[in-house]
């Protein structure tokens, strides 16, 4: 019946046909179809019909319509009177003011009465001036209704208002006073609905009217403050948009009246700080002011989000203009003392000012301006450090450091906001940050330096991570720094803050170098433990220094753990005997100690022993490969001193004073969470010591503060998001909104309440907890470590002491210790699951029962959702089907007989846990039962709150119940229809359970969804509909459920899910403020595009096309298409999930049309790439004067005369355009047109549409590779060399078709050349010039290059790389790893390796028919050629043999098996470092296969034969008085060779043929097959020569061996090229086998003849 609801007019007939439950549906169906048709019908389509549908429209409004039908009637009736006659719109207008007019105020008319305002709302808007006649009429009506409406009404009149303004513009002004006071009124409303909706209209106020920017500023701030107090997210979003544009409309307001001084950002700032430092307390009364003059949080936040909006709204070329101004200001907010009251308020504070930067500073700005932001963060920093320091801020001199009498308190946070900034800024641009650093003052490096000697612990901290970001961004300067920070900590070891603050950087700096894959030379750990070493050992010496000493050795050596197995294997002995000594070896010492020690002492031990945990816990963390038993046991030994430590902690604290209790908590801290990492089976014997002392900080025995714990909502379910609030983490604003979590410490971290973590594996900076909090949270997580291995009987003394603590205590403590005891019940049951343990005998279930089960009815949700988790949890460890029907009845009772919420909500949930940790099967008994109930519950639309956690349970059991739910299914789908046709859009938390409701069901029906029978139409009609509702909800959230059903609902029937609609919904929400709904269109777009990209792309189009004018979205997607806004979004996006769901669409739309679509991609490329630094044309430049001066227009960036100059993209999103160049080339391999020039010309356009072939676009790739590789980003250039290898690889061949006896790529030699020479530069790092090593063989090895001048140019840069190839060890001035080294060296022989292959190969075959030149077989070219590159490679071949023939030596070392090891030589190989044995077998593995195979062509073409000479030039040259480089190098590898050339020769053919057989008898089935090849073509070539087939041929075990390997790979290979040359060496075993057979049988004749 549903399809008839598909009609112009509504079909009345069969509206009465069908039930009244269902009539509802097919309203809603009629009125959705009306909407889309009506957009698109001319005036005529509906002339006729138009009366008949106007009595039909405004009939249902007086039909009580939920909120989903008013909405589509109201903008069908808007919609009608646009495109159709207006004569009838005064009669519908009075007709909704009578509605309005009503007396009736029963509930059952509220609906009809909202319609009518909707209807208002939406006709004003879209006639404007058409219906402007009697708007004075209406607004005075709605104005009046006001005073007597319900929230709902109050919210619905304000947001028609906002319509209204919106729509008639200026000709509405007479009413705009009266509209401003009732919505200023109104922003302090008792309803969030209402505030938003009055923010949102004096928003469409800010746009119409002056006033309320001007004399009325004042007066909407204050109210703005006042509607923040108490505010939740939505209105604080809304409130801050107001206050936002308001100033903004202020600022860039233009006075006509030169009697009004024109507004100043001074002035528009000072309204904002107003609010962030007094909330307003020159406007507001007492209730926004807390005790103490700190602002109320929820104001804080509120006006820190307004920053962020002021200056989104002005713009980034505002900001860069006005950039040093909004900069001071906002970091000067900390300063002042009324946003630093309480050390939680200044975290706070920090955390807004952070926040306000990194979201306009951070976000809003280019690379450009961010690094002149940089530099100004640096001059704060440096006028904040004047008044702190009075001499000059830059020098290291600690003892000449002075306080000045400022009060440092209000200065330092300032200088900790901008340290952060600035390290984030330097992080974010990664080495393009590099000329902050060279400038001639010392750059920014100065400023930070000089703050590491502040008296402030937190700065040091800031300025030790600022260090550590830099050192991330630009790995060139890792070293360069930490070197500096061990001078000066080791010259300056007698200042307390000198030796603090260096301490902090070298650990934050040696913690930074895991973010570094080029690393540190491994000499630098060994000079970090030397000197973490000496200030431990050096501590005692002077008691001014021991404390700082101490916490500075420790803190040093627990970051070098984070360098890893390799580097700590040397150093583990002394740690260990340092970790001994730290702690006393017996109780008789313990007690000893206790006698003697006064209270600094105990001060600095107790730091001392807290540093030796945590340098433990580092090691635990970071090298798992050295945990070994006896470790094991060794660590035990300190660690169970340390636990009775704990017992005498009291007392020593009662002697020597309180100020010890914050050392002892630390130490506490440090051996929870050392304990928590190791195995619990190890220290089982101290088990009673330390489950009391657990229990103690979870009941907070001894601590009289009511700390709670941060880990209840994490031990609680992801998907109980909605009742712990805790999606607040899933938005743009999380990092501020933390701060307004209940019972949760999540926003009050900060980098000083744990000095440790500044070296610990962060993304961002580290918000440690405070102390007290970290405690008990380290507490509870080694509870849950240790109570699965705790006896039952102590888990029943446990469980009955938490019982008795909760009932002791009282109010806010009360509620404090539940907290901590669930989180730890919690924890508790988690471990007892991982381990899949019982819970233990009956009286520990019913003491577990008891104590979880009178939490269900608490007054704290949270408390009330951890108690039905528990329940869930105890269900699974249980596993028994009595007790679970014990929790489900127990439920059902209280369900069944409770009439309050808490109640209801507590125990609903307890029935979702069980049934998500049982399943359908464990539960299946207490199914229907469970169902009902929650149904019945979900329909009390008098407790929204009721509604809510019934709801969400339903989803649980959903979710769990799989086939055994399916009787249900239709029942529950009508519940979620009628509830979503009913329930308010206000009550936002009811629609987002409905929508988990509505996925769950579409998942519990899944591909069923495709069938045509009756109930499976019927349902997916249901799923289908309830989408639509949730897609026009006003609230962010509920739409992306919307979003989420309809994925779903494509995955399992996909026709059914009509694109048309879907797509252009998605694209409209791709710019949407709220990140989970993008979140929502990109994952779904991603799920779209990999079955139908191309009617996703259409869809995308025409939604473009038919909205470019109204939209942002829609005008980028008609210029670049869907994949242009999604890099512009991927260029502005700071979200890791989002980025990597975007990236995957992009690919997987590149993949499906860029074949079809080459031209498209290439100009969005472009667009993304050569907007790029001005230096790379530059570059280009100096090679150009080799080659036509014509070319030089090619590789100009279009940045110079475009009407719209684009924002350069960030690095990040450049590299991702790189990475989609190459995957372009990747998509059109395997058709030959788009690498043959004359088939793609010639190429019939039925093939191909367009005739769009990559060989035309050549020109496009070589300037997009070569623009990346030009970069100032070292990841980019390595990429673009990259693409430009595979450039060059698919048209090297491609003839140029002016001149076919030259190649097309020939014309771009210069470009190339271009590119590879700043790879070669001092400076570049390791990764990057061994990338330019092998597109420069490839390039030399393609043959283009024909003239001995363009080989000899890229020639040359080898050989400038060869200069770094030494045998031995690597120069003491390296700055990056041991391994980076190696790397580097191997890739510049692989590269000469590969030239002189091809050198070989080119000079093998001139004497053959060659094509070198496509059309005119030129023989004395290619003469020319071969023989000029060979004669290149040959000035270098003597030195570059050797080299080859000791890394072939290197790697044959490497890959010895384990028992082995022993024989390595001590110092390493002749290119790696004992210390990076490990890290360079890779590169090793990467490099040997061309090295081993141009070896072999040099013995046999070179070494077997001149081997003597070779040994008489080695031994002369050595005796020689002085020695070059080179002939050491010889020397090296042979002068140990015995004095006989036969001995050499057969070393090196051993070293060849034991490589070979090795490497293609590796298991590895990642071994690349070109490895194999030359792996197989080095056998061959050795073998052709005649002795070494002596030597295959003389031994017969040796050839049978090397015919198994070869049988193998002829069965596991499938290669052509592979398998011919198997065979081909086959052929050579058998011929050296016959030639060894005929030399015997000589022999014997012979031996004969003399007989």
């Amino acid at each position: 019946m549903m399809e008839l609801a598909h009609s112009l007019v509504l079909n009345d007939t069969a509206l009465q046909q069908i039930s009244d439950s269902k009539k509802p549906i097919f309203i809603f169906e009629w009125l959705r179809f009306l909407d889309k048709v009506l957009v698109a019908a001319q005036r005529s389509d509906i002339k006729d019909s138009q009366k008949k549908l106007i009595e039909q429209l405004t009939g249902l409004i007086s039909q009580s319509p939920g909120p989903p039908l008013r909405k589509l009637l109201a903008r069908n009736i808007a919609t009608l009177y646009s495109i159709g006659d207006t004569y009838l719109l005064f009669d519908t207008v009075n007709k909704c003011n009578d509605v309005i007019r009503s007396k009736d105020d029963s509930p059952s008319y509220l609906p009809s009465r909202l319609s009518a305002v909707s209807c208002l709302g939406l006709m004003y808007e879209k006639l404007g001036r058409l219906a402007g006649g009697l708007f004075v009429d209406t607004v005075q009506l709605l104005l009046k209704s006001l005073k007597s409406s319900e929230s709902q009404g109050r919210g619905e009149i304000m947001t028609s208002l906002a319509k209204i303004l919106t729509g008639l513009g200026s000709a509405g002004a007479s009413t705009h006073k009266e509209i401003y006071k009732v919505a200023k009124g109104l922003l302090t409303d008792r309803s969030m609905h209402v505030r938003c909706a009055s923010a949102t209209c004096l928003i469409a106020l800010v746009n119409e009217s002056q006033f309320i920017y001007t004399s009325e500023l004042d007066a909407i701030a204050s109210a703005c403050f006042r509607s923040l107090d108490g505010s939740n997210y939505d209105v604080r979003c809304a409130v801050a948009k107001l206050l936002g544009s308001l100033l903004a409309s202020r600022l860039t307001m233009k006075v006509t009246d030169p009697k009004l001084r024109k507004p100043t950002l001074d002035d528009c700032l000072e309204v904002m700080s107003s609010g962030f430092l007094r909330g307003g307390s020159g406007f507001l009364k007492g209730s926004e002011v807390l005790k103490g003059g700190s602002v109320c949080r929820e104001i804080r936040v509120g006006i820190t989000e307004s920053y962020v909006v002021f200056a989104q709204t002005l713009g980034s070329k505002w900001l860069e203009k006005n950039m040093s101004q909004f900069m001071n200001h906002v970091t000067e907010l900390v300063a002042q003392p009324r946003a630093t009251s309480t050390h939680v308020d200044t975290v706070y504070s920090r955390k807004c000012v952070c926040f306000i930067l990194a979201s306009t500073i951070g976000r809003v700005l280019s690379e450009k301006a961010q690094v002149s932001a940089a530099r100004h963060f640096a001059q704060i920093i440096t006028k904040q450090m004047n008044s702190v320091i009075g001499n000059d801020p830059t020098s290291d001199g600690a003892s000449e450091r002075v306080t000045s009498s400022n009060d440092t308190n209000n200065t330092q946070h300032v200088i900790v906001c901008a340290l952060i900034q600035l390290g984030q800024l330097v992080e974010s641009l990664n080495t393009s940050a590099s000329p902050l650093l060279s400038e001639p003052s010392g750059g920014i490096l100065e400023s930070v330096f000089s703050v590491l000697l502040h008296p402030s612990q937190p700065v040091r901290l800031s300025a030790a991570w600022c260090l550590r970001s830099i050192a991330v961004a630009l790995p060139s300067q890792l070293t360069p720094i930490l070197d500096r920070c061990l001078d000066r900590l080791t010259a300056l070891k007698s200042s307390p803050d000198a030796v603090s603050g260096y301490s902090f950087a070298t650990a934050a700096l040696v913690g930074a170098v895991y973010k570094c894959p080029l690393g540190i030379p491994y000499s630098k750990g060994k000079a970090v433990f030397t000197l973490g070493e000496d200030l431990l050992r050096t501590a005692t010496q002077n008691s001014r220094m021991s404390l700082h000493r101490t916490q500075a050795g420790w803190l040093i050596l627990g970051a070098l753990m984070t360098l890893g197995s390799s580097a700590v294997r040397q150093h583990l002995p002394r740690m260990l005997l340092l970790w001994k000594n730290s702690f006393p070896r017996s109780s008789k010492e313990l007690e000893s100690e206790k006698a003697r020690g006064d209270a600094f002492t105990w001060q600095v031990t107790l730091e001392g022993r807290a540093g030796a945990l945590s340098t433990m816990r580092s090691f635990i963390n970071n090298c798992q490969e050295l945990m070994s038993e006896d470790v094991i046991r060794r660590l035990m030994t300190p660690l169970e001193c340390a636990l009775s430590l704990l017992g005498t902690m009291p007392s020593i604290i009662n002697v020597c004073g309180a100020h010890l209790k914050a050392s002892a908590a630390m130490l506490r801290l440090r051996l929870y969470e050392v304990l928590a990492i190791l195995p619990a089976s190890g220290y089982e014997s101290c088990f009673n010591v330390l489950l009391r002392q657990m229990v103690a900080e979870i009941t907070l025995t001894d601590n009289a503060a009511n700390t709670t714990t941060s880990l209840l909502r994490s031990m609680c379910h992801a998907d109980d998001s909605v009742l712990l609030g805790s999606w607040l983490q899933e938005t743009d604003h999380k990092d501020v909104e933390d701060q307004l979590q209940p019972n949760s410490a999540s926003g009050s971290g900060a980098l000083e309440h744990d000095p440790s973590t500044v070296y610990s594996r962060s993304d961002t900076i580290p918000g440690p907890l405070p102390l007290g909090v970290a405690v008990i949270d380290s507490a509870v997580v080694l509870f849950g470590v240790v109570f699965p291995h705790v006896a039952h009987k102590h888990r029943l003394q446990m469980l009955q002491h938490f019982g008795e603590c909760i009932k002791q205590a009282k109010s806010l403590r009360q509620q404090a210790i539940q907290v901590n005891i669930f989180t730890g019940v919690l924890s508790g049951l988690k471990g007892l699951a991982d381990n899949k343990c019982s819970l233990g005998a009956l009286e520990v279930r019913s003491e577990c029962y008891n104590l979880v089960m009178s939490a269900l009815t608490n007054q704290n949700p949270i408390l009330r959702c951890a108690a039905g988790e528990a329940v869930g949890r105890m269900a699974q460890v249980v596993n028994d089907g009595a007790f679970i029907a014990q929790a489900a009845q127990f439920s059902f009772d209280r369900l069944k007989s409770a009439r309050d919420v808490v109640s209801r909500t507590g125990n609903s949930l307890a029935l979702g846990c069980l049934h998500r940790y049982v399943g359908g099967m464990g539960a299946g008994h207490h199914l229907g039962t469970s169902v009902s109930i929650l149904l019945a519950l979900a329909q009390d639309s008098s407790s929204p709150v009721v509604q809510v956690w019934s709801l969400h349970a339903l989803a649980l059991i959903i979710d769990s119940g799989g086939p055994m739910f399916r009787q249900y299914v239709e029942p529950t789908l009508a519940l979620v229809l009628n509830l979503l046709l009913n329930v308010a859009p206000s009550n936002v938390d009811v629609h987002q359970c409905l929508g988990r409701c509505l996925a769950s069901l579409i998942t519990s029906l899944g591909p069923e969804l495709q069938g045509n029978t009756g109930n499976i139409s019927t349902a997916r009609l249901s799923c289908l509909v309830g989408c639509a509702i949730m897609q026009d909800h006003p609230d962010s959230f509920v739409q992306a459920e919307a979003i989420n059903c309809l994925q779903q609902l494509h995955l399992f029937a996909p026709r059914h899910v009509n694109l048309t609609t879907l797509v252009p919904h998605l694209c409209f929400n791709l710019n949407s403020s709220y990140l989970l709904l993008r979140r929502a269109v990109v994952a779904c777009l991603r799920q779209l595009v990999q079955r139908e990209a191309p009617e996703v792309s259409h869809h995308a189009t025409k939604y473009a096309t038919d909205n470019k004018d109204h939209s942002e979205v829609a005008e980028v997607i008609c210029d670049s298409g869907l994949q242009g806004f999604l890099f512009s979004m991927y260029d502005n996006e700071r979200d890791t999930q989002l980025r990597s769901d975007i990236m995957e669409t992009v690919t997987s739309l590149l993949q499906l049309s860029a074949f079809n679509n080459l031209t498209q991609w290439l100009s969005l490329l472009k667009v993304f790439l050569c907007a790029s630094a001005d230096t790379a044309q530059d570059v280009a430049d100096e090679d150009h004067h080799h080659d036509d001066a014509g070319d030089d227009t090619t590789f100009k960036a279009n940045t110079e005369g475009s009407e719209n100059p684009l924002t350069l993209p960030r690095w990040q999103t450049r590299i991702f355009a790189t990475q989609c160049l190459r995957r372009i080339l990747a998509v059109c391999q395997g058709t030959e047109a788009h690498f043959d020039y004359f088939r793609a010309v010639a190429m019939p356009t039925s093939e191909n549409s367009k005739g769009d072939y990559l060989v035309l676009h050549l020109s496009d790739l070589i300037k997009l590779a070569f623009m990346a590789s030009t970069s100032n980003i070292n990841s980019l250039r390595s990429t673009g060399l990259l693409a430009l290898q595979e450039v060059i690889l698919n048209f090297g061949k491609v003839p140029d078709p002016d001149f076919p006896e030259y190649f097309l790529l020939e014309q771009y030699q210069a470009q190339v050349g271009a590119a590879l020479r700043p790879a070669f530069s001092s400076d570049t790092p390791s990764d990057v010039t061994a990338r330019a090593c092998e597109v420069c063989s490839t390039w030399i090895g393609s043959g283009v290059a024909t003239d001995i001048n363009d080989l000899r140019r890229v020639h040359q840069l080898l050989v400038s790389s060869l200069a770094k190839v030494q045998v031995g060890k690597p120069s003491s001035t390296i700055i990056y790893s041991d391994s980076a080294a190696t790397m580097e060296r191997l890739a510049v022989l692989k590269a000469w390796a590969q030239v002189y292959i091809v050198a070989m190969r080119n000079n093998a075959s001139t004497g053959h028919t060659k094509q070198r030149k496509p059309s005119v077989p030129d023989s004395s070219d290619a003469d020319d050629t071969a023989s000029s590159l060979l004669d290149l490679v040959k000035c270098e071949l003597s030195h570059l043999s050797t080299l080859w023939l000791a890394a072939l030596k290197d790697n044959a070392l490497l890959n010895l098996p384990s028992e082995f090891q022993s024989q390595l030589p001590e110092d390493g190989g002749a290119f790696y470092a004992a210390e990076a044995m490990e890290s360079s077998r890779s590169h090793y593995q990467n490099s040997c296969a061309p090295i081993l195979h141009a070896a072999a062509v040099w013995l046999h073409e070179i070494g077997f034969e001149n081997v003597k000479d070779e040994l008489t030039t080695t031994t002369t040259t050595s005796l020689a008085p002085s020695s070059s480089s080179a002939s050491a190098s010889s020397a090296i590898t042979l002068t140990a060779m015995a004095g006989r050339g036969d001995r050499v020769n057969e070393e090196r053919f051993y070293l060849i043929l034991g490589t070979c057989v090795e490497s293609l008898c590796n298991q590895r089935s990642t071994v690349p097959t070109e490895d194999i090849i030359s792996c197989l073509q080095a056998l061959s070539v050795i073998l052709e020569g005649k002795w070494p087939r002596s030597m295959i041929g003389s031994n017969p075990d040796l050839s049978v061996e090397l015919l198994n390997v070869l049988h193998r790979i002829l069965l596991i290979r499938d290669n052509v090229v592979c398998q011919h040359i198997v065979l081909n060496v086959v052929q050579k075993i058998i011929k050296a086998a016959q030639e060894d057979l005929n030399h015997r049988k000589g022999q014997k004749n012979e031996v004969g003849g003399l007989y």
